[in-house]
């Protein structure tokens, strides 16, 4: 007869997770390696109990000042650990939860693992309705709690104590799945959360989930090989899945033995290191005019743990080879058919180490090596040419900046972004040395990512330098976790800059007839529209208020001394510097995005706009 262990339902998961591990290659990580917490009355008595009686030993716990961005801290954390470990987010009931939302989104989207725990509603209904409850008159049983169902990956609602154990165990189960990971997560009733039960002791068992690397069919395998084989001008898409498998050697062995180029979506950018002469950096909307210039001839695409966002296609218009192929090598079924491709359903580094194999002894073309390698030394020094200023006493322009940034930063740096102009810029010109340096979530592009997710890197590598680079509207967005970053006492450096508004958006704004509408941060003119003066808001200071050292740089010179200052700092610090916004240093995008025109428009600009939205949709194509 088993014996059995009587705590609350709180206490009991808290203590079950403490004991989750997953394990790949031999090397064990914690599952869940920690908590954030903001408390409120849905689960300060329950799960908030339950982390201080576990102790931090147990159940590391961290305080989070806003519930989404305790979320991207805990994705930024299982990024950087190839989502080998997680976080958990503990919430209250009502808008803690609801705020969750976002950055459950973002989780799963991207494909990475993160627990949500939020506050729920009485399970008795002993008091109904609650503080915070969201009354539904036809459906009793709905929370606010509701809309994580469609960004989760899975979703339970815990009514009762012995329902925690197989829901538990579900839970787990999606997290360490590489085919299946995202946001989970279980509602808890606030009193089921303070509820005892005697729970049986193997609860509590350590458990290991082993993360599997799933071999290729060997049909599926043979037809890829095939493929390849009669390509005269193969291509692959590297995607996020390369570095979430580990594959990076992989990819460099089968492209060393084959010569066939690599490009990057914006997760997978960093597979190759910038200088291997394969590597031809970003493809599509954002990406290098070599590699979108090899897209468009290619006759068969090779992409590899990529999704095949608009971006990544060019909204469809990137590959316009009548003849061309996809062959897709992915951990999910779901990915790996996109393109009518033909498909090798199986783990990143597992497929390439047996595609390598395969394909011994074949190479592509010596012309066609010549032809990219021609393509690369070219666009190599259009990334000279962005990153040079002639003058050091200037203003940077954004592109200098990451010159600067460039000339400071080791291999092992770590650089975040999401939102804004930067993803453009960095996609097509920095130089990646390392499989981690480079960390743009752009499969929801959310601002107010790059912070949290800052802290969260830093959590999950401490001796990483690790950079946060955020423009004045992203920054606005959600600066609250730089009191985090100074309570934990975590070096991370942010770069903010100073642009007056929503530069990237106010940019695609002018380029589809909208005329820059409501991006600027201005003051009100006579004619009502927001042309005035800049605003005279002083984003330094605020940073500095909540504990950052800051340090402000108005020239080239300064940049640079100011970053290489922030580096070897031991404190969380803020280079803050207001770009040259008027000289045009950025090189233009080599492919089309879809974002629709107005068909009917009275201003010249939308119906100019209109005749060129026209031009580009008409060489769109449907893969089959």
């Amino acid at each position: 007869m088993s014996t059995t262990i009587r705590l609350t339902v709180a206490q009991a998961l808290v203590r079950f997770l403490s004991v989750q591990y997953t394990e790949r290659d031999g090397v064990r990580h914690r599952l869940i390696a920690g908590t954030w917490g903001i408390f409120g009355h849905g689960n300060v008595a329950g799960i908030g109990q339950a982390l201080l009686e576990a102790g931090e030993d147990a159940m590391p716990f961290h305080q989070g000042r806003n519930e989404q961005a305790m979320v991207h801290a805990a994705v930024g954390h299982a990024r950087q650990l190839n989502r080998l470990s997680a976080q958990a987010v503990t919430t209250s009931i009502g808008p803690g939860a609801t705020n969750l939302v976002t950055g459950a989104a973002l989780a799963t989207i991207n494909r990475l693992p993160v627990l949500l725990l939020p506050g729920d509603y009485f399970a008795t209904r002993a008091a109904d309705p609650l503080l915070q409850q969201l009354e539904h008159p036809t459906e009793a049983d709905v929370s606010v709690n509701d809309t994580l169902r469609p960004v989760s990956r899975f979703f339970d609602r815990i009514h009762r104590p012995e329902a925690l154990i197989p829901s538990a165990l579900q839970a787990m189960r999606v997290l360490s799945d590489p085919a299946e990971t995202g946001a989970v997560t279980l509602a808890l009733p606030q009193d089921v959360q303070a509820e005892a039960y005697d729970w049986p002791e193997e609860f509590f068992a350590e458990r290991v989930w082993r993360v599997r690397r799933p071999a290729p069919d060997p049909v599926e395998l043979a037809a890829a090989v095939e493929a390849i084989r009669s390509a005269r001008r193969p291509l692959i898409v590297a995607g996020g899945g390369i570095h979430h498998s580990e594959a990076e050697k992989a990819l460099k062995a089968l492209v060393d033995a084959t010569g066939i180029p690599v490009t990057s979506t914006q997760a997978g950018k960093g597979s190759l290191r910038h200088d291997h002469p394969a590597d031809l950096g970003g493809i599509g909307h954002t990406g290098t005019a070599v590699a979108d210039d090899l897209a468009r001839t290619a006759d068969l695409v090779i992409g590899v743990g990529t999704r095949y966002s608009d971006f990544t296609t060019a909204s469809g218009t990137l590959f316009q080879n009548p003849d061309v192929r996809f062959l897709n090598l992915n951990i999910t079924g779901f990915d790996a058919h996109k393109l009518a491709a033909r498909t090798v359903v199986c783990d990143a580094r597992a497929g390439l180490e047996a595609l390598a194999s395969a394909l011994e002894g074949h190479r592509v073309d010596a012309a066609y090596e010549a032809e990219y390698g021609a393509g690369k030394e070219r666009w190599d020094q259009v990334v000279a040419q962005a990153y040079r200023a002639a003058d050091e006493n200037a203003v940077p322009t954004q592109t200098q900046l990451l010159g600067a940034l460039d000339a400071v930063v080791g291999d092992e740096d770590v650089v975040i972004n999401a939102a804004g102009s930067l993803p453009g810029d960095l996609h097509k010109l920095w130089r990646a040395r390392s499989p981690r340096q480079y960390h743009l979530e752009y499969g929801y592009s959310c601002m107010g990512y790059e912070i949290p997710a800052a802290i969260g890197v830093q959590q999950a590598t401490p001796d990483t330098p690790v950079w946060a680079l955020v423009g004045d509207g992203t920054y606005l967005m959600m600066p609250t976790e730089l009191v985090t970053a100074v309570q934990e006492g975590l070096p991370i450096n942010l770069v903010l800059i100073q642009n007056h508004g929503y530069a990237s958006i106010g940019g695609l704004s002018e380029s589809v007839g909208g005329e820059r509408f409501g991006t600027s941060y201005r003051y009100r003119a006579a004619d009502g529209t927001f042309s005035g003066a800049p605003l005279p808001v002083d984003l330094a200071a605020n940073a500095a208020s909540l504990g950052m050292d800051v340090l402000r740089a108005k020239t080239v010179r300064e940049l640079r001394e100011a970053l290489a200052t922030a580096r070897a700092s031991d404190r969380p610090t803020c280079v803050y510097v207001e770009t040259d916004t008027a000289t045009a240093t950025t090189p233009p995008a080599e492919a089309w995005w879809d974002v629709p025109v107005a068909q009917t428009a009275s201003r010249e600009a939308a119906v100019e706009a209109r005749t060129e939205y026209d031009r580009q949709v008409s060489a769109r194509r449907t893969h089959l």
